[in-house]
């Protein structure tokens, strides 16, 4: 992908991070932080869920996250 920064796996660690800060922290939340559209955090999210290092628990609304599952 030509148009992907050079920062992405720094962000997915940032990621992590931020979910072990906060495990209810929502994807809209995310995208302001790492100042990225939404579609972007989705992107990660869904990397670092194939890749085992984090695990959504529960409803999209009333769930939570849990890393290292």
């Amino acid at each position: 992908m030509a148009n992907v920064p050079e920062n992405v796996p720094e962000r997915l660690e940032q990621i992590i991070v931020a979910i072990k800060d906060n495990k209810n922290i929502t994807l809209p939340r995310l995208a302001r932080m790492f100042m990225v559209s939404e579609k972007t955090i989705k992107r990660d999210i869904k990397k670092l869920k194939d890749e085992g290092k984090i695990k959504r628990i529960g409803s999209a609304k009333g769930g939570h996250w849990e890393v290292g599952v």
